[in-house]
């Protein structure tokens, strides 16, 4: 089980609760990197086999990157064992000793901002390249970090100024899209060179999405991946951000040259280095969605899979995700009650106050308020990779007492948003959320349960395309 204070909740929500855990449960056991890369990858007789595709092969080797590249390695090791020639996994400092390989190396990066051993890293997954011949099978993996933790800057940029660009952008409130555009046209490796280095062999990118959307090119800068920006479209986000002029001086001649065509663009798609290239979303916000449907489904509850794409302003976010609640408890629309609404995407904070709290904290605060005195209703919002911001918990549980039991203590949940203080406000109350690190990342999940009279089991999905215009403005 990865929620460590169940037995805290239940005692602080009631035994309804249960029910909202093990959902949240089932869509954290659907992005665990060991057992996604066991359900896409197999060996059988002399093939390699993903999906429905098999592989003649000669020699395997493994490289990869990112926060659950360890688990990721593991699984590739049970299921191809002597089979693997050589590999690197670059991972997050500190987390090297957690895993238990016997031939793929791991090496320790830096993330968020990568240092000197992110490049390093980096050369060692060149050199283990260097060996592969044209019947070879490379399985790179890739998630969450990666761009970060695999970094090799081009040639005149020192890994000094892609620190100091990925901070500015870190700080200018770029989108993840705008920050890997600009990255992949500072690297050797991210925007598609990976695939460049591992000619002549086949490459097989195995891919956990941290991304809203699942850009293929965006996850861990798509280092296997044709990339559609161009050096117009970096110089145009530093631009937007007003950080070209801050940026260091090296970084602003390499992209000017690259504007002027003096040095190649990132390989873009229809290059013949991606012929034999292969990219598998293997877990993603979505499939975790998926498994938590199901699962709320086997307990009974009808369903409505709103999104996976679910953005903006995290209280707001939590108020609209609220009023949809309070529509199914009184109306049954969209859905009949019993019922679990469900969500993914990520959400943001506009930081104003000095307080201590996460985006998912916020997000259930901000529900809170609409669930006021409304018996029934619980909802709760999670990070999936069990860090919510600057806080140790993973995210937070609110119902209709949320805010009662505030008043009683003297706090107010408006108060505890304007200070960006939802931490503090949700420990006095109860309802956090503890995981630890849970090894993976698949953006953030939110769950409504919607307790009432029985009906007939049904299931809605509103999806991406088809979403209501209550959610317009997310």
């Amino acid at each position: 089980m990865f929620i460590r204070n169940q037995d805290e909740l239940i005692e602080r929500f009631s035994g309804e609760v249960k029910d909202v855990i093990e959902v949240l449960e089932a869509g954290l056991k659907a992005a665990d990197p060991f057992k996604a890369v066991l359900n896409n990858l197999r060996i059988e007789g002399s093939k390699l086999k993903i999906s429905n595709l098999s592989f003649e092969f000669k020699g395997i080797y493994v490289v990869g990157a990112g926060k659950a590249s360890g688990k990721m390695a593991e699984a590739v090791e049970k299921i191809l064992a002597d089979k693997i020639r050589d590999g690197v996994v670059i991972v997050p400092r500190g987390t090297g000793s957690l895993y238990k390989l016997n031939i793929i190396r791991v090496w320790e990066g830096d993330h968020p901002i990568p240092s000197e051993r992110s490049v390093e890293g980096s050369l060692k997954i060149l050199e283990v390249l260097e060996n592969v011949e044209e019947d070879d099978i490379v399985i790179a993996l890739l998630s969450g970090g990666g761009s970060a933790l695999m970094t090799l800057p081009v040639e005149g940029v020192s890994i000094n100024d892609i620190q100091q660009v990925t901070n500015l952008l870190l700080k200018s409130g770029a989108r993840i899209q705008e920050v890997n555009a600009v990255r992949k046209h500072l690297s050797r490796i991210k925007g598609g060179w990976l695939a460049k280095y591992a000619q002549p062999a086949r490459v097989i990118s195995l891919i956990i999405s941290d991304v809203v959307g699942d850009d293929l090119d965006t996850i861990a800068s798509g280092p296997t991946t044709p990339d559609p920006t161009t050096f117009k479209d970096a110089y145009q986000i530093l631009v937007k951000y007003e950080i070209f002029n801050k940026v260091p001086q090296s970084v602003r001649e390499y992209i000017e040259k690259g504007l002027r065509g003096e040095v190649p663009e990132t390989p873009k798609p229809g290059d013949p280095i991606f012929r034999k290239v292969y990219n598998k979303i293997v877990a993603s916000n979505i499939i975790s969605l998926k498994a938590m449907e199901e699962k709320a489904r086997e307990l009974g509850y009808n369903t409505l899979l709103l999104t996976s794409v679910l953005e903006g302003e995290a209280r707001e976010a939590g108020k609209v995700f609220a009023s949809i609640a309070l529509e199914v408890l009184e109306r049954n629309i969209p859905v009949k009650k019993p019922a679990f609404i469900l969500a993914g995407g990520e959400t943001t904070v506009t930081v104003r106050g000095r307080g201590r709290g996460g985006r998912n904290q916020e997000f259930v605060l901000g529900a809170a308020l609409k669930i006021r005195n409304r018996k029934g209703v619980y909802i709760a919002a999670l990070g999936s990779d069990g860090i919510d911001g600057i806080t140790d918990a993973a995210g937070a549980i609110v119902d209709y007492k949320t805010a009662i039991i505030g008043e009683e203590k003297g706090l107010t949940i408006e108060k505890a948003l304007k200070d960006n203080d939802s931490y503090t406000y949700l420990k006095r109350v109860g309802g956090l959320i503890f995981t630890g690190a849970t090894g993976t990342n698949v953006n953030d999940l939110y769950v409504a349960l919607v307790k009432g009279g029985s009906a007939p089991a049904q299931s809605l999905e509103v999806g991406v395309r088809h979403r209501p215009k209550f959610l317009n403005f997310l």
